[in-house]
């Protein structure tokens, strides 16, 4: 059995048992307590411990939250001890569950700041980023703590919980972005949906992402704060006729990341889970039921915890472009288009491609990539519409822009994400118009592979790229826009690529 210790605000200390909760995956401590204090009076409570290596995902501090407090204070330090190479350090998330309790689904939730911060606060009127403001009620509170890498040596923690004592502040009441810009009508719209803001771990304030995504480009972006929706009420302001600001979160699991695009104001989905507990699907409803969609993230990141381990068949698009591009990456577009293939020699539904910048803090930036969609009008509903149908492409910047069409014999045509109904045999002719790609080679990629490739595209970088097939020889056809090998952050990478067109009846 492990133990830890406490301290009150007077240096006594006690010794606690820790025990495992019904949940494998969670470990709860003894329970601290408070006595009530004077109006305008402070207490405070220190909890020691250590958490040895293979530690559960959650370990909860139990807090007895008297009447009449105002806010909550909770500061904390870890140990982070040298280890070997190629060993994992010390890593202890935080986030704070309120009197409704740990259950999985987060009723209790009122905010997580993961490993972005040291100490927060929350009251009725206001809160550290990352949290939510709200009264401070009486009864049982958890700070949860996720540990995320323990080192050999184990961790040993320190926290310290205050309350302020005293009337509560006027509760806020939040305001919400629109869910209309003023748009073009039936036009190509250009968004980043994965963005950080200081609401989680970036460093950039949602005026600042405002101010770079409209430098970018953009017409639409996504608020995606890592496991809180505490950002939501804070985009408003940024919005405009110019700006479609849509609401989500990126739900960072133990087993990969997943982007909640475009869920109702106020919708927290709950991170607590591996794939093996088989609990993702019930939280993907979720999402869906928010009027959200379920973008799986950087699938092969090589971050600890980032390579996703739920499967693709509650995904609605793929994020198959994260950041710059990298390696990963490249493995994410290839699995992807094995995916594809799978969903033509099956007959099912196929998955659309995105990408997005996954900007944090300087110097990321915003909008690269960027996913260029065909929308009905600048609404959260028909951007969704647009992504979930793949009408989309994914480009580096809005200096590149794309025309990916095909056509029969008599006039038939398909644009991105269509299908061009006509016989096996019929010949078909592939059309790409290119602008802002200097240099770069184009490559029309099927079902059979890369059948293909362009010479390189004038300085001007401008260029039309055309090419003959059959549905019989092409189930489907894509394109992709490659940097010389010289050029870019990875020998080939992509400047931009294409959903498909699929060929035949």
């Amino acid at each position: 059995m492990c133990e830890d210790q406490h301290e009150d605000n007077h240096g006594g200390l006690a010794r606690r048992a820790l025990f495992v909760t019904g949940a494998a995956a969670a470990l709860t401590l003894g329970s601290v307590s408070f006595a009530a204090a004077a109006e305008g009076g402070q207490e405070s409570r220190t909890v020691r411990g250590t958490l040895p290596p293979g530690s559960p995902d959650f370990v909860y501090v139990p807090v007895e939250v008297p009447a009449g407090v105002r806010e909550i204070k909770v500061a904390y330090t870890y140990d982070r001890p040298s280890v070997p190479a190629g060993t994992t350090g010390n890593a202890l998330d935080i986030g704070v569950f309120d009197d409704r309790g740990t259950e999985l689904g987060g009723r209790g939730f009122r905010g997580w700041s993961g490993g972005a911060r040291t100490e927060f606060f929350l009251r009725a009127d206001e809160a550290t980023p990352g949290y939510l403001p709200g009264p401070v009620r009486e009864g049982t509170w958890h700070i949860a703590l996720g540990p995320y890498t323990v080192a050999p040596q184990g961790l040993s923690y320190e926290i310290t919980i205050t309350l302020t004592y005293g009337e509560p502040g006027e509760a806020v009441e939040p305001v919400y972005p629109p869910e209309r810009a003023k748009g073009r009508g039936r036009a190509w719209y250009r968004g980043d949906c994965h963005l950080h803001s200081w609401y989680s771990d970036g460093r950039r304030t949602p005026a600042e992402i405002g101010a770079l995504a409209r430098a970018a480009g953009l017409d639409f972006i996504n608020s995606s704060e890592h496991n809180t929706h505490s950002a939501h009420a804070h985009w408003a302001d940024v919005a405009g006729d110019d700006l479609l600001v849509m609401l989500g979160e990126e739900i960072t699991t133990r087993n990969g990341h997943v982007v909640a695009l475009g869920t109702e104001p106020g919708t927290f989905v709950d991170w607590r889970y591996r794939a093996r507990d088989n609990r993702f699907g019930r939280f993907a409803r979720q999402i869906r039921r928010a009027g959200g969609l379920v973008v799986p993230a950087h699938p092969h990141a090589t971050c600890v915890g980032c390579n996703w381990k739920f499967g693709f068949g509650e995904a609605d698009a793929v994020e198959v472009w994260n950041g710059p591009y990298t390696p990963d990456d490249e493995v994410t577009l290839a699995d992807w288009d094995s995916m594809l293939v799978a969903s033509v020699r099956d007959g099912r539904d196929w998955i659309p491609a995105m990408g997005s910048s996954d900007a944090h803090r300087d110097p990321d930036p915003v909008g690269s990539p960027q996913t260029v969609v065909l929308a009905d009008d600048l609404t959260r509903r028909a951007i969704q519409e647009g992504i979930r149908a793949g009408r989309s492409y994914v480009a580096e910047s809005a200096r590149l822009a794309l025309s990916f069409q095909v056509s029969g014999g008599r006039g038939e045509h398909a644009g991105i994400g269509g299908r061009l109904r006509v016989d096996r045999d019929t010949p078909v002719t592939v059309r790409l118009e290119v602008t802002g790609a200097p240099r770069c080679t184009v490559r029309l990629v099927t079902d059979q592979g890369v059948l293909h490739t362009s010479a390189p595209l004038p300085v001007a970088g401008a260029g039309v790229v055309e090419w003959r097939t059959t549905p019989s020889y092409a189930a489907y056809v894509r394109a992709e826009v490659r940097h010389e090998a010289a050029a870019g952050p990875l020998p080939g990478a992509l400047a931009a690529f294409t959903n498909p067109i699929f060929l035949g009846r």
